[in-house]
């Protein structure tokens, strides 16, 4: 009989020696956003992947990566549908919550999903940040990377206009990290030059893939390459922006 007690015992302790480690000291990064930083399924023949989809590789043991980040959403329609309450009622104390909108919030024409960068947009941010403070996590903002938009003459175009500047704005007015997502894949997309930037974004030729048997020129989604290039970015600006962080990277 003691033995079955000291049996059931240890099995409570590493039970809660587990239940500790998974409560108490794993850090958890939520990411929310759009298509560029979301996950894409991996059966089939698709390359698409957004940039969210590979930054839990990069760290080791000590954080998780929650991607909730969603293909066409906004800031507006990601809580309009609910996605927000699933990730709010998930925050524990000392989580984060990595905010990334822009692509959808400025589609005029989508009245789900538009919410203008002055004020619809600016204040949606900054109803999320006062609940993840609610909650004790800790905001992060990123900019929205940058769409593959050169002119005739080569020269890239800036898509997202007052977007990408009043999430800096925001970040600058509540102390938050910023991802300069913005900034960074422009110094990349710049670097890169027309033709070889295709390989960042979905420039595929009828056949290539099954899901594009009709080919694929698309400027604002990412290849694989491209996911990983611009989590390379997001890791830079995490290392700059979130130095507490930085122990949980990888070498």
């Amino acid at each position: 009989m003691k033995r079955i007690l000291f049996v059931i015992g240890l099995l409570l302790v590493v039970a809660g020696i587990s239940s500790y480690k998974e409560t108490d000291k794993e850090i958890t990064i939520f990411l929310i956003g759009d298509s560029t930083l979301a996950n894409k399924p991996y059966s089939g023949s698709n390359p698409e992947k957004g940039w969210g989809q590979v930054f839990g590789l990069y760290f080791k043991d000590g954080v998780i990566v929650e991607n909730h980040a969603l293909n066409g959403r906004s800031t507006k329609s990601f809580r309009d549908e609910g996605h927000w309450e699933k990730v709010y009622q998930s925050i524990r104390p000392g989580d984060y919550v990595l905010i990334e909108f822009g692509h959808n919030d400025q589609k005029e024409k989508s009245p789900d999903r538009y919410a203008a960068p002055d004020t619809d947009y600016r204040n949606n941010l900054i109803r999320y940040i006062k609940e993840t403070y609610e909650k004790g996590g800790k905001p992060i903002l990123a900019t929205p990377i940058s769409r593959r938009s050169f002119d005739e003459n080569g020269v890239l175009l800036d898509t997202h206009g007052r977007y990408s500047e009043v999430v800096r704005e925001v970040a600058e007015e509540f102390s938050l990290p910023l991802f300069d997502m913005h900034k960074k894949t422009i110094e990349v997309l710049e670097q890169f030059g027309v033709e070889k930037s295709k390989e960042l974004f979905l420039h595929y030729r009828p056949g290539d893939y099954a899901q594009f048997p009709n080919g694929r020129s698309d400027n604002t989604h990412l290849s694989p390459t491209g996911a990983f290039k611009f989590c390379d970015l997001a890791v830079e600006e995490l290392r700059r922006e979130i130095p507490e962080l930085v122990i949980f990277l990888k070498d």
